[in-house]
């Protein structure tokens, strides 16, 4: 039987604290939440590996790799008491986590069968509210947000979200698909969304989230 406590433990420290992510409320966050929880029972041995796990009807999402969520948090420099929005959530391992680090967190999931399991596996976290609607429309109720964290990659930027965050706010995700692709951190300033690379990253593309084919004659 695997012993989730120490491969949680081992998770943190080989991966995480060696990617230079020093905010100690996301190492502790990521010590306590049992990522097994939020992956299908024939999967958790599997939870504290270095992978993008299946999630879904037909593993058709995927959670983060634990150190691609965290770099992308640690970059977002929640604040204590913040408000967040995070943008397909799944099954609410990243909701999870977040809820440890900051104030308040909007998870968004517009797949039936996953925000019903993010709303059982956050049932006991009373600083996150589970909202089902398209994740390209973000959750202008809750706006202004301090943050938005996109758990997946989009294949263009994500200015759609700029109304949505506080001045100064920022947003994180990954830009792009195959090796190219990029852990990007984006800025409100104004009217302007300004972004940079922070990483090299891969993700599954989120749902609506690909760039539409462009079809050449």
């Amino acid at each position: 039987m695997t012993d989730f406590a120490t491969a949680r433990r081992h998770m943190v420290d080989g991966q995480v604290r060696t990617a230079d992510v020093t905010d100690l409320r996301i190492l502790s966050a990521m010590l306590e939440t049992p990522r097994e929880r939020f992956v299908p029972p024939a999967s958790a041995g599997l939870a504290y590996l270095d992978l993008d796990l299946p999630v879904g009807d037909g593993g058709s999402r995927r959670l983060l790799k634990p150190m691609v969520l965290a770099k992308l948090i640690h970059a977002a420099d929640l604040p204590q008491g913040g408000c967040v929005l995070d943008v397909g959530c799944a099954t609410g391992y990243g909701a999870a986590v977040l809820a440890r680090v900051t104030g308040q967190v909007v998870a968004l999931e517009q797949d039936a069968g996953l925000s019903q399991a993010a709303r059982a596996t956050l049932s006991g976290q009373p600083n996150v509210n589970v909202v089902s609607g398209p994740l390209t429309a973000g959750w202008p109720q809750g706006s202004p947000y301090d943050a938005i964290v996109l758990e997946g990659a989009t294949e263009g930027p994500p200015e759609a979200f700029l109304s949505q965050l506080k001045e100064g706010g920022r947003l994180v995700c990954v830009l792009g698909t195959g090796p190219g692709s990029k852990a990007m951190l984006y800025c409100r300033s104004g009217d302007e969304l300004g972004g940079r690379p922070i990483f090299d990253a891969t993700a599954a593309v989120l749902p609506g989230f690909a760039k539409a084919p462009v079809f050449a004659f």
